[in-house]
């Protein structure tokens, strides 16, 4: 069984969350994609974990957990977050830990070309997290970069370790006037951080394999969302990596298996960090009420959330993107507080009501069209089946759906792992 967990819209709707609870029926949780520049926060009776690099199945005792090729890893960041756990109680060992040797390491030097561009752009800047994520990936791509294999084999990549010096010192030095690095830099942090790490490395595409053939039960577990995809999102507003259900196979290492079950994580309304096009926005008060009820702060950066109410134009395009077979909604609790409750249902350009989701380039020229339905005022995070549900918040939940074409499995009614309802 190999199945993927993905987000629907922008990222943030909670796939940690998702991805923790499902994780007790599955023997593998493997991250595909991505780096530190986004997290994945999870509650449960151990305490509330922020995790940016770790798959969540990391806090399930039994659970082996992957960091797939197709994942650009700070070392640095990654020791601090394994002690961190270490710290909090989370047993991490080369048994439940397995880092591919094909994934890239993000440099120092990728988190300061990204901070100089993203200040050289100044008003025009495209919302980066400032972690060094889209150099790094170009980097891969021109074949530059130093992958988590080449920690076991330091004493024999010394020259082309020296050729990716002088290559960066042309951007840095010649193209921002930044301070330039010296190859004894680069050795003395890949020896410093890549020590902690070697015992975890490994051939993650042989262990994948073995274990699909072993019968295992195998999830995967994406980082942000279907709208940060970088071929299908808001482009250039992406991250730098396919954050898409598809990917997945390729981006854990095992590009010869299918997929059996996609499920999208959408959240009961809209948010999203950093720049680009949101349509369905909202703005001062109100933004600030549904900011706050959710507790809407990046995990990564901690920056405020752009929130709106649910967005079924862009959640359409998502979930045939993810090519979802079911979907997880989380925080429905979140609305409990409203009398009425508004869904964007349509957008408007050029005079004329669209319902398919556009291309990026006009996205700035769409104008939500709200539909309201009545809210429900009443606690629900101790509602266990549907049928503990008020009847108006079923009747949101069915609209949803209605608009959406998709059937909703899953419901988190509050933060806590258990608070979530099984359609």
């Amino acid at each position: 069984m190999l199945t993927a967990i993905s987000g629907i819209n922008w990222g943030d709707e909670g796939k940690g969350r998702m991805v923790d609870l499902l994780s007790s029926d599955y023997d593998v949780v493997v991250r595909y994609q991505g780096g530190n520049n986004a997290g994945h926060t999870v509650v449960n009776e151990k305490g509330k974990f922020i995790l940016n690099l770790l798959p969540s199945g990391i806090l399930r005792e039994k659970v082996v957990n992957v960091m797939g090729n197709g994942m650009v890893v700070d070392l640095k960041h990654l020791v601090g977050e394994i002690e961190r756990l270490r710290n909090a109680g989370i047993v991490i060992t080369p048994e439940n830990l397995k880092i591919s040797d094909r994934a890239v390491i993000c440099m120092p030097y990728h988190v300061l070309q990204d901070c100089l561009e993203e200040d050289r752009l100044a008003g025009k800047k495209y919302g980066s997290t400032r972690r060094g994520i889209s150099p790094v990936y170009s980097d891969k791509y021109a074949k530059k970069a130093i992958r988590m294999g080449d920690l076991l084999h330091l004493d024999i990549i010394e020259e082309r370790l020296a050729g990716i010096v002088e290559f960066k010192n042309l951007f840095l030095g010649k193209v921002y006037g930044a301070e330039e690095i010296t190859l004894e830099e680069v050795k003395d942090y890949l020896k410093t951080y890549g020590e902690k790490i070697t015992p975890f490395i490994c051939d993650t595409g042989l262990y994948l394999n073995n274990a699909q053939k072993e019968g295992k039960k195998i999830m995967f577990e994406a980082q942000l969302g279907a709208l940060r995809d970088v071929d299908f999102g808001i482009y250039p507003y992406t991250s730098s990596s396919n954050s898409i259900a598809a990917y997945a196979p390729i981006g854990a290492g095992v590009p010869n298996l299918k997929l059996d079950l996609s499920i999208g994580i959408m959240k009961a309304y809209s948010s999203c960090v950093g720049e680009g096009p949101f349509v369905c926005e909202y703005f001062g008060e109100k933004a600030k009420e549904l900011r706050d009820a959710g507790g809407e702060y990046g995990a990564a950066t901690g920056r405020p959330r752009r929130v709106g109410p649910f967005d079924a134009v862009a959640s359409r395009y998502g979930i045939r993107i993810q090519g979802a077979d079911e979907i997880a909604l989380t925080k429905l609790d979140v609305l409990s507080r409203y009398e009425e409750i508004e869904i964007c249902y349509a957008y408007e350009l050029d005079g004329k009501v669209i319902e398919d989701f556009p291309t990026p380039e006009v996205l700035d020229l769409c104008k939500p069209l709200f539909k309201t339905v009545k809210g429900w005022k009443t606690d629900i995070s101790k509602c266990k089946k549907a049928e503990d549900l008020p009847k108006n918040a079923r009747a949101y939940l069915e609209e949803i759906e209605r608009l959406v074409g998709a059937k909703i499995t899953y419901v988190s009614v509050g933060a806590e792992r258990e608070e979530y309802i099984k359609m």
